[in-house]
């Protein structure tokens, strides 16, 4: 979200982007500091846009780590943080000035999107106002601050309007939207609606396109959008990250609830909408966490049944309080129950969607023979795959087989 809004900025203002970096002017690298992986591979991607071109201009969250960057990366033009449109501009103004032309330089109403055209991201809301121990996004984003509701809706709206066909709603904390603002009322419209998930959900399924939430932190009001999902108004699909199901693990993680309440709130979740399409995440290894509290997370998901799963053995992230913590887990043995876990869950997921063989799937179709249905999020759930269709058109499938992660059928 990050990137195309300072693509927008870019365009609004007359730039060109460049396919290369022969043709380019200047770099602007997005860069992500979460985990120690992803630092790796921002620091990496720098070194090769500074290789390649020279002239580079880095962003995103490694920006707000004070001096990772400017230590390994000493020629960089300039470093900002995330959500930071104005300083990359800054830096773009400071280095390579280029008037804007209102006549020859138009903006699409719905902004530059990195997605393909039949699907964009929403994002909500900035930052996260809780304190999980192995995470340092509130460091880096701050606390929730919810976009307005009006706002947001003219931006899905115009999404829409310009052929988009799915929406992803994403924040870091989607179920806490409006909560920083006291939910307050907004007009869509001319009506009335408050800045909370359930309005906000409420008017999104108005519009006629699947909408796909993502991201949602398990309070106890997002049993509110089940019956959305069993009306149709909705996709019913929630992606809500668990993270372990162990109480004491949970605890030091600093996340709420436990394994009995969740399971009582998934059964009711699918008495109400059956066809309801689970996705968790969950981390394995996490300090402290012994055999008997992994094998806890592994009977869970036996009850469970999830539907889509990730799991990541621990990475100890700087500035994370979980560092801090008691009897770390051994490399190994965290790598161990990652795979152990995933093992678990393909044999869950296998027997799931073998039991879609036979029936008939609505599928948006992302390219000729490749598409995705209710229950699949582009690019970190499974496929449906088949012969034919257009990218961006809706089809039928009927779905002869199945493996672990995708179904293989037949367009009707």
């Amino acid at each position: 979200m990050d990137s195309e809004r300072i693509l927008t900025q870019l365009r609004a203002e007359g730039y060109v982007t460049s396919p290369s970096y022969d043709d380019a002017d200047l770099v602007i690298v997005n860069t992500c500091g979460f985990i120690d992986a992803a630092v790796e591979e921002s620091l990496d991607a720098i070194g090769e846009a500074l290789a390649e071109n020279g002239k580079v201009v880095v962003t995103g969250c490694l920006g707000a780590k004070e001096g990772v960057v400017a230590k390994v990366h000493p020629s960089v033009l300039a470093i900002t943080g995330p959500h930071d449109t104005e300083g990359v501009m800054a830096a773009v103004h400071e280095h390579l000035p280029k008037p804007h032309d209102p006549y020859v330089d138009l903006v699409p109403p719905q902004g530059i999107k990195l997605t393909p055209r039949h699907y964009a991201y929403l994002k909500i809301s900035e930052g996260c106002n809780h304190r999980c121990t192995f995470c340092i996004i509130p460091s880096m984003r701050g606390d929730l601050v919810s976009r307005p509701i009006a706002e947001v809706m003219q931006e899905a709206e115009r999404l829409v309007k310009a052929g988009v066909k799915e929406i992803l709603v994403i924040s870091q904390d989607t179920s806490a939207y409006g909560v920083d603002v006291k939910y307050r009322t907004g007009f869509v419209n001319g009506r009335p609606v408050k800045t909370k998930m359930t309005d906000l959900c409420r008017a999104l399924g108005e519009l006629g396109v699947w909408v796909r939430l993502h991201y949602v932190y398990p309070y106890p009001h997002v049993d509110e959008v089940i019956p959305l999902m069993a009306e149709g108004k909705l996709l019913p699909y929630l992606d809500v990250p668990f993270q372990h199901a162990s109480p004491r693990i949970l605890k030091l993680m600093r996340r709420p609830a436990s394994a009995e309440k969740v399971l009582e709130r998934i059964r009711a979740w699918r008495a109400i909408c059956p066809e309801i399409t689970i996705r968790s995440t969950f981390i394995a290894g996490f300090p402290g966490e012994t055999e008997a509290e992994f094998d806890e997370l592994l009977a869970f998901l036996d009850e469970a049944q999830l539907d889509r799963v990730g799991c990541f053995a621990y990475s100890p992230v700087e500035g994370a309080a979980a560092n801090e913590l008691p009897d770390a887990v051994p490399d190994e043995v965290k790598e161990d129950r990652r795979r152990r876990f995933m093992e678990k869950q393909a044999g869950v997921s296998a027997a799931k969607l073998q039991r879609k063989v036979g029936t008939t799937q609505k599928v948006l179709v992302d390219e000729p023979g490749i598409g995705r249905s209710a229950a699949d999020a582009p690019d970190i759930d499974g496929v449906v795959r088949f012969k034919g269709a257009k990218a961006g058109e809706f089809g039928h499938v009927l779905i002869e087989r199945a493996d672990e992660h995708d179904l293989f059928g037949r367009l009707q």
